[in-house]
């Protein structure tokens, strides 16, 4: 799932206090001969709010079925996120479909400054100060998306020396 970023670092589910936060469920329709028959689709973040964090979509004929799929769906695409004194270490735009997401360190007391799904992701990675803003569309699995292409493309010192190959006082003095 995340083959794509190069530095996607999996993390396992045991021995993690994972907390899962419900994004949104949808109640999905297929008219057949008989009628209709409905189904439901859940989408879940689980975080252990200390840079842990996955998503997961689960679908059944009932919601709380629905749920826990998701929520074991999620625990199976965990991956680590770099923090820095509870805000992000730089600012970045991710992207899914037509959701474009857009992520910002903020200084301490500023709180999580995001809508819907993108403060769901973000609270369960463990983010207490940061300014987001999402654009185009408000689909909840692609502005989940989006968030995760985002975080995921976030780098702190220590992984830009390592992908340099040079010290770390040498990526702050040049």
């Amino acid at each position: 799932m995340y083959q794509k970023y190069k530095n996607a670092e999996l993390v396992k589910p045991g021995g993690l206090e994972l907390k899962d936060r419900l994004v949104g469920v949808q109640r999905v329709t297929k008219v057949t001969k008989g009628g209709r028959a409905f189904g439901f689709s859940a989408i879940v973040v689980v975080g252990d709010e200390n840079g842990v964090v996955g998503h997961g979509l689960g679908k059944s004929k009932d919601v709380a079925t629905a749920i826990a799929k998701a929520i074991e769906d999620a625990k199976k695409n965990l991956v680590r996120i770099p923090l820095q004194n509870g805000t992000l270490p730089h600012e970045q735009k991710g992207k899914y479909g037509g959701a474009r997401v857009y992520i910002q360190p903020a200084s301490s007391g500023t709180g999580v400054i995001a809508g819907g799904a993108v403060r769901a992701v973000l609270e369960a990675v463990g983010v207490h100060n940061v300014l987001s803003k999402s654009q185009g569309s408000s689909n909840p699995h692609n502005v989940v998306k989006a968030t995760f292409d985002a975080l995921l493309q976030l780098r702190d010192a220590g992984m830009v020396a390592k992908q340099r190959g040079i010290s770390l006082e040498k990526v702050f003095k040049g």
